[in-house]
């Protein structure tokens, strides 16, 4: 019986691969079927449209005044122009019904794909007792007053913990706070706060081998989100208090600064200095762009990541484990918190044809990812501006990057939303040796091994 299901399983994931490759032939093939030539002409006008559209945008972020108002007015009428000449050829079912074989074929693609056993790792729990001597630091102005709304404060005396509430009003050092706690006994530091504040209590922790508690009351709650959290109710997150597992995850590190999702440098590092950006960001960020991209003011970069070396980005990017450039809809999540690897995205972008390339192109040259364990980014100017978990730093040029592997023990409800499981990326070369495969041959060796032990 298990060898008929294993047939049957791998017959489907051959069909699916078959599904993917046909729709994606019919998607390519359906302009040209029911257009002819004028089917050609309109494809090749889309794609003319969609290199005006990013074209116009870099205008937009690298232009004042008539010119950026111009480009808005190009980034609105190119596709718009676009679609009108397929809705004047009477085409436009033909745009509608090529984006619905488009989908169908990244999910057949994907079903064939995951349908090979092939699952990333999970993140191992470990049960251990809870804490006695809890001690959690609560920001009130976090995340528009989450800490209020959801009685943070109450909640978590009543589940036993010393809270101590920020002043507003008055700057605090939270690091001095979690160690004074550290000192008076806690067994747990937790904080409901923003990632930067996040990052500064998680390096206590895991300096004194301390459990870690999250709370979701932070504006976007990147770090929370990674971890599984309910980011919609926050308080969801005490029960770690009382029922929870410990998670074994990385901390990343700039110069001794810690930080828990990434360290930018270049443009955002110098946008997030504008004495306006957190009342405005979009305003901030378009007053400082267009000397910042067109390299009219910010230093030189030069990032160095395990050997390889990136030449004048305009921003660079180092991230505590990589964040998923791939997929669309888990786009900036990331797989894993525990690899012992930096995330490294840099750009570099210095004209309307390499936007336009970076949009177009699979492999653009302008832009970077790859991995490493230590990264160092310098400059020629003797400091960096260093947007880090989103807080505004300067620091010393070169700025030494590195990752502490598995250093954070971070105490999560066992019952939580959890990661969303990622798609497997799509591999056209693998879609067509599965689909081309006969019989058990379309399992992947691994899967055969694991079902033959």
């Amino acid at each position: 019986m298990g060898s008929a299901m294993g047939e049957r399983e791998h017959r489907r994931q051959r069909w699916a691969a078959r599904g993917a490759l046909a729709a994606v032939a019919l998607a390519a093939l359906l302009p040209l079927v029911s257009g002819g030539l004028k089917g050609l002409l309109l494809l090749l006008a889309g794609l003319v449209g969609l290199a005006l559209t990013a074209a116009a945008l870099w205008w937009v972020l690298s232009r004042r005044g008539p010119a950026r108002m111009a480009a808005a007015v190009l980034a609105v009428v190119a596709p718009v122009g676009v679609i009108t000449l397929f809705a004047a050829a009477n085409l436009i079912w033909v745009v509608f019904a090529s984006l619905l074989l488009w989908c169908l074929a990244v999910w057949s693609g994907r079903y064939a794909l995951r349908s090979t056993g092939l699952r990333p790792t999970r993140v191992k729990e470990y049960r251990t007792p809870p804490p006695q001597r809890p001690f959690i630091l609560l920001n009130p102005r976090s995340g528009g007053g989450k800490v209020e709304k959801f009685s943070l404060k109450e909640k978590a005396e009543e589940l036993g913990a010393q809270v101590v509430l920020l002043d507003p009003d008055h700057h605090q050092d939270v690091t001095a706070l979690a160690k004074a706690a550290v000192a008076d006994g806690a067994d747990l530091l937790g904080v409901a706060g923003g990632d930067g504040t996040q990052a500064m209590v998680a390096a206590v922790a895991a300096e004194h081998g301390l459990p870690f508690l999250v709370i979701s009351a932070g504006t976007r709650n990147h770090f929370a989100m990674d971890l599984g959290l309910d980011r919609d109710d926050p308080s969801t997150c005490l029960d770690a208090l009382t029922d929870g597992v410990e998670l074994r995850v990385d901390l990343g590190f700039a110069d001794g600064r810690p930080f828990v999702n990434n360290a930018s440098f270049g443009v955002y590092g110098a946008v997030v200095q504008s004495p306006g950006y957190r009342d405005d960001k979009v305003g901030a960020a378009l007053e400082r762009l267009p000397e910042l991209l067109t390299r009219q003011s910010g230093p030189r970069l030069t990032a160095s990541a395990d050997g390889t070396t990136i030449a004048d980005p305009q921003a660079v990017l180092v991230s505590n484990n990589a964040y998923r450039m791939d997929d669309p809809f888990g786009f900036g999540r990331r797989e894993r918190l525990n690899s012992g690897k930096l995330g490294v995205l840099a750009v570099r972008v210095d004209s309307a044809v390499e936007a336009a390339e970076l949009l177009l192109s699979p492999r653009p040259e302008g832009l970077t990812v790859l991995t490493a364990q230590h990264v160092v980014v310098d400059a020629d100017e003797p400091h960096l501006e260093v947007g880090l978990d989103g807080e505004a730093l300067t620091l010393p040029a070169p700025v030494h990057c590195r990752i502490a592997r598995r250093a954070l023990r971070v105490r999560v409800p066992r019952n939580r939303p959890g990661v969303p499981e990622a798609p497997p990326r799509l591999d056209w070369r693998r879609l067509r040796k599965l689909a081309a495969a006969v019989g058990r041959t379309a399992a992947p060796a691994r899967s055969r091994r694991s079902r033959r032990s």
